[in-house]
C-alpha cells in the first residue's frame, strides 16, 4: 500500500469533525510529499530541529504540529512557524513559549498535556496541577500562548478497557474545564489517540488523533 492510499482509506473513516495529524516524524520530505499531494496539510514532529528543517524545504500552507516533550531552549526554533504545540506540561514551558511568541508578534496555540496512563515514562500535568495553572495569575498576564484544548496519551498495551478508562477520564477533565473561558483560553480540542487506539479515542470524545504507522509505514 502506498502512503497516498493509506492516507486516503483512514481519511474515509475518519468522522468529518475530526482532525487528522499525520506524524511523519523520522520520514523523508519526499514521503511527506507524497502525502501533501494527496491532500494532507497537518503534519506532527517530535524534534524541533527535524521539524525546521521540513518547515524550510516544504510547502507553506501546511501546519506544523509539534507533539513530542519540548525542551524549553529549543522553543525559539519552532516559535516562527509552529501551528500547535501538543505536550505543553508545566507553567514554565508556556512562558518561554509566550516570550518566544512575542518576539515573532504572535499568538501560539498550545494544548496541555494531561498525565492518564500508567507508566511513568509519559509525561503530563495531574487534573490539580492543571486546574491550578490556569487559575494562576501569571497565566492570565501571558498574551502571546492561546490555549485551545488538551491532550494525553494512554498506557501501551493490549487491554483496550484500560485504553478506554484512560481516554474517557480525560474526557471528563475536558469536559470539567470547557466551560473555563478567558482570552487566552478556549478549550476547543482534545486530542488522543495514534495509529493503535485512535478507535477508542474517537468513542471517547477525541477531535483530533495523531497517525503515523498506519500512514507512513513502521519507522526504521
Amino acid at each position: 500500500m502506498s502512503i497516498s492510499s493509506n492516507l486516503l482509506k483512514i481519511k474515509d473513516i475518519l468522522p468529518k469533525n475530526i482532525t487528522l495529524v499525520a506524524v511523519s516524524k523520522t520520514k523523508p520530505v519526499s514521503d511527506l510529499m507524497e502525502a501533501y499531494e494527496a491532500g494532507q496539510r497537518v503534519f506532527g514532529e517530535n524534534k524541533i530541529q527535524e521539524m525546521t528543517q521540513k518547515w524550510e524545504q516544504m510547502p507553506k500552507d501546511i501546519q506544523w504540529h509539534m507533539i513530542g516533550h519540548v525542551q524549553t531552549n529549543k522553543v525559539k526554533y519552532m516559535a516562527p512557524y509552529v501551528s500547535l504545540i501538543h505536550g505543553v506540561d508545566s507553567l514554565k514551558l508556556l512562558k518561554e513559549i509566550n516570550k518566544q511568541a512575542k518576539k515573532w508578534h504572535r499568538v501560539i496555540p498550545c494544548l496541555l498535556q494531561v498525565y492518564i496512563a500508567t507508566e511513568e515514562t509519559k509525561f503530563g500535568l495531574e487534573q490539580d496541577e492543571l486546574l491550578q495553572l490556569i487559575h494562576s495569575d501569571e497565566f492570565k498576564e501571558m498574551e502571546n500562548i492561546k490555549i485551545v484544548g488538551l491532550m494525553g496519551m494512554a498506557s501501551f498495551t493490549e487491554d483496550n478497557n484500560k485504553i478506554r478508562k484512560e481516554f474517557q477520564s480525560l474526557k471528563d477533565i475536558f469536559d470539567y474545564v470547557k466551560p473555563y473561558q478567558l482570552p487566552n483560553c478556549h478549550f476547543e480540542h482534545l486530542s488522543m489517540g495514534m495509529s493503535g487506539d485512535y478507535k477508542i479515542a474517537i468513542e471517547c470524545g477525541s477531535t483530533m488523533v495523531r497517525i503515523g504507522s498506519s500512514i507512513f509505514g513502521r519507522r526504521e
